[in-house]
This record gives C-alpha cells, structure tokens and sequence, in this order.
C-alpha cells in the first residue's frame, strides 16, 4: 500500500536535501491521528500527519545576470528552460557583464585569482541590478566567504566532470608525438601531464572555450584540454578526441557544476529557484568546496578533488594536491555517511595537510 501522500512529499524532501520536491510545497501543521486510547490509526499506521499547502511564487521577474561568454550564456539558458518547465508564470531576463578575468589574458594570480570571474557578476546582484547570478562552481573561491549579503540558493544537477583532448587531427595524448603542445594554462592539468605525459609541453592558453578552439585552429597549439562540461554547453562535443578519466585527470573542485546564487534577503527569487536544486550536487559541492577551504589553496596551487554521492547514500571525496612540475602528489580518499558533507571536506583537507600540503601551497608563489 502506498503512504499517504504527506508522507511521500516528506519523503522526497528527504531524497531532496531537506526540500521538498517542489520549492512551494511547504508544511502547516499536523493532524494527531491517534485514538484517545493512544492506539495508532490503522489507516495511515502513524499517530500524526503532516499537512502541507502549496504557496505560489511571489517573483514574477527574475534578472540573471551572467558573464558574457557563450558558454555563461548557454548556462543561463539551461537555467531559463528549468525554470520555465518548474514555474511557467515567472519571466526571466539576461544581465550579461564582462568581467575582469575575462578581459585580462595574463596570469590570473594578477588579478586576485578565480574571483577575476565573479567580481563584476556579484556586484551586479548587490547593487540590484539583477536577481540571480549564475556561476560555474569552479570560479567561485573557496578560499573566501561568499560575498556578503549573497548565498547560494541551489546546485543544479551535475554535468560531466571530466576533461577531454581536442586534436585537429583526432590523436590522443598517448598518440602526440615527443613535444607535442597542449594548450592551457590550468596549474591542475600542467601538474598532471607532467606525471602522465612529461615528453609533451604546455603552453599557456587563456580565453573562454571558443577563444581557445580558435586558437587551436590557427596554430597556436597541437591541442587543447578542454571540460567535458564545457564543450557539451557550446555544442562542440563533436570535437572531442578522448575523454580522460578522473584517475587520469583529477577533475577541479566544482568541475560540471552551476551555482545559482541570490541576495540573501531576497526570499521571493530564493523560494522560486531552490526548486531547481539537486540534492546530491549539493552534497558533493558542499565536501568539496569545504575542502577548499579548509586547505586554503590559490589560484596558483594545483589542486584536484571530486566528491561521489553512491546509491547507498553514502558520499565520497577523492583529492590531490600536486607540485608545479608533477615530481611530488599528495593523495587522500575518504568516505563519510549521507548527512556529512561538510565534515568530509575536513577530513579530507587535514589528511593531506598531514602530508605536507601546506608546505607545498605556501611555496609556489602567488
């Protein structure tokens, strides 16, 4: 027999993080179904019953505000069509910024790291100018609080967090010949090829992803690593020569994942989006970027970690930290029970800053 519909949605709040299903269902009250001889009600098998309404969302204009690439653009789109299948009455408007990260091509250490991407984009949803901003996980800083006044009202579910090889001529990383030029200037990867690929050079390549599959093209390098997540949004998976597993290529903390964030008293915008959230992109963000924080890596630092969430609801974190040039990694992989994020994040930082790590981040300059 199937429970009584208030438990189900209680139920599927619990699936759901500790939302319910569906972000205006919310809980009123309960009625006691107990008999005066305290024997249960044979119907629902429980002495109470939660009563839920439905509350209809008081937003009826959302402005996003985003940066400017085609790829942030695609990723406000995603979020447009969620929110139109979840709450077809509210209207949605793009406040597209360019940012200083996006402008600047040189190191990005210059310009205060990964919050180069997301400066301009906050001060956008602090001054009013929009509602909601949509970041890609892995450019917001974890060194750092959130900014003041913002957080995050949810994670949509996780894309693909692995890295791919694009080649004009459809060669893998094992196929590139001795010098062989890999454009991109992510610390991680040049760590990584370093350990897996020494016989190949990175070159440095910044720019958004179709900046630097232009400059692919016009010869700036034999070939570029590039995410998986990335290229799926820009519509050029077709150009995609192999797909590196994460044991090969530890994705980046935050890899595949889009963060909705909002001005922490605007309930209206908060109450209507958080319906777009997934539960387990939501765990696995929250033992990762904790993990971040708590190791207190720069932009600088080459550093790698990607949390699992199982069917049995336990989550796992898997991170490295690597030396600039590959010759030392510092791994570390625990797991943790389905209500325990954060505290996994820890677990995970104070193993590897037993190994060193902190001597490690503190000596490559930043």
């Amino acid at each position: 027999m199937r429970p009584p519909r208030a438990n189900r949605y209680r139920s599927a709040a619990r699936r759901g993080g500790g939302r319910l299903p569906f972000s205006h269902i919310r809980p009123i009250g309960s009625i006691n179904l107990a008999h005066p001889s305290g024997e249960t009600h044979e119907r629902y098998g429980a002495q109470e019953l939660t009563v839920y309404r439905f509350l209809m969302p008081s937003a009826e204009l959302i402005r996003i505000v985003s940066r400017s690439s085609p790829m942030a653009l695609a990723q406000v789109e995603r979020v447009r069509a969620e929110l139109a299948v979840l709450h077809p009455g509210v209207r949605t408007e793009v406040v597209p910024v360019t940012t200083s990260g996006d402008r600047w091509m040189g190191d990005l250490s210059k310009l205060g790291g990964k919050g180069a991407f997301t400066k301009e984009v906050d001060a956008a949803l602090l001054a009013g100018d929009a509602d909601l901003a949509v970041h890609c996980v892995k450019d917001v800083p974890a060194d750092r609080p959130l900014p003041a006044g913002t957080v995050f009202a949810a994670f949509l579910k996780r894309d693909d967090v692995r890295d791919a090889v694009v080649h004009p001529a459809g060669l893998t990383l094992d196929q590139l010949p001795a010098g062989g030029r890999i454009g991109t200037s992510s610390v991680r990867r040049v760590a990584q090829l370093a350990v897996s690929h020494p016989q190949l050079e990175c070159v440095p390549m910044r720019g958004n992803a179709n900046r630097r599959l232009e400059k692919l093209e016009a010869g700036e390098a034999d070939a570029l690593l590039l995410a998986v997540s990335g290229l799926e949004r820009i519509g050029q998976t077709e150009r995609i020569t192999e797909i590196l597993s994460v044991e090969a290529m530890c994705p980046p903390i935050g890899a595949g994942v889009l963060a909705l964030q909002c001005r922490e008293e605007d309930s209206a915008t908060i109450e209507v989006v958080s319906g777009l959230g997934d539960s387990d992109a939501w765990r696995e963000t929250t033992a990762e970027r904790m993990f971040l924080h708590v190791l207190q890596g720069h932009c600088n630092s080459p550093i790698a970690g990607y949390a699992r969430a199982e069917r049995d609801g336990r989550l796992s974190l898997r991170a490295r930290v690597f030396s600039p040039d590959g010759k030392t990694v510092l791994d570390a992989h625990e797991w943790a029970g389905p209500l325990d994020p954060a505290t996994l994040g820890t677990s995970v930082a104070v193993a590897l800053l037993r190994q060193g790590a902190r001597d490690l981040i503190d000596a490559i300059p930043h």
